[in-house]
């Protein structure tokens, strides 16, 4: 299975993970090993890596040297907020450069505010960041998304945390043939057969948290989302035959029969 590559480096597992909602730091690395992740996501305004002294640190349960951090701004509603937040990562964790911007449009259904969104890409971008981008499955903004020179665009299956699976296969199949950078489901994923699904529609990989942490056995589901991802992937490489609706075809030879 080739490799998947965001900001000029290349990773082995297509499946990113989130660091929140587990019961604690060991279960969370717990999982993210099962998983096979190398890129996991922190919300920076909910975790501490190092901005609260005295607290646990997730850095001291995985380290970056062991992976690639993407801090992400879950939690801002408006462009300033999701700067300001990704600016302080980037003090936090020595310069680094790759960040998942958010910025969403209500509480509710934390629905992504995608006019706050383009503008927070645009000062970011210019401001030297690697910007992978959550988005709506609107083909249109994921492509201005790209154009503003984000390194890969993140549009929701369904909502955060829903569960619900991919709602509109056939936006997400647009957006994929018309990227020129890496597309990414995020949000929505509630199980296995979900992420396979999205790898086979031709995303290049899943990012996920909710659906292994809200798991009544958070370590077995992220085993079981590594290898949906990867089945995925090799079902999408391989191509699916084509569907015959109404012609059915023996799966035996029909030629050379005893008779």
């Amino acid at each position: 299975m080739n490799t998947l590559n965001i900001a000029g480096k290349s990773y082995n597992s297509r499946l990113l993970v989130g660091t929140g909602k587990y019961k604690d730091f060991t279960e969370t690395r717990a999982a993210i090993d099962a998983s096979g992740a190398e890129i996991v996501t922190v919300a920076i305004r909910r975790t501490n890596i190092g901005q609260n002294a005295g607290e646990p640190s997730l850095l001291e349960y995985l380290p970056p040297e062991e992976f690639t951090y993407l801090p992400n701004t879950a939690g801002c509603y408006s462009a300033d907020e999701a700067v300001r937040t990704l600016r302080l990562a980037r003090e936090l964790l020595d310069g680094h450069r790759l960040v998942k911007l958010e910025v969403l449009g209500d509480p509710n259904t934390l629905y992504p505010n995608v006019i706050e969104t383009i503008k927070a890409a645009e000062v970011l971008v210019k401001d030297g960041f690697d910007v992978m981008v959550y988005t709506s499955d609107d083909p249109i903004i994921a492509k201005q998304l790209e154009e503003i020179g984000c390194c890969a665009v993140m549009p929701l299956a369904s909502l955060i945390g829903s569960g619900m699976g991919i709602l509109n296969p056939w936006n997400l199949q647009i957006i994929i043939e018309n990227a020129k950078v890496p597309v990414l489901v995020d949000a929505g994923v509630g199980t296995a057969s979900d992420a396979a699904i999205a790898m086979e529609l031709g995303c290049e990989g899943i990012l996920m948290n909710t659906a292994i942490a809200g798991a009544n056995n958070p370590i077995l589901m992220a085993s079981a989302m590594k290898k949906a991802v990867e089945a995925g992937r090799e079902a999408f490489l391989a191509g699916r035959m084509a569907k015959k609706l109404y012609s059915a075809t023996p799966s035996s030879p029909t030629s050379g029969l005893i008779s």
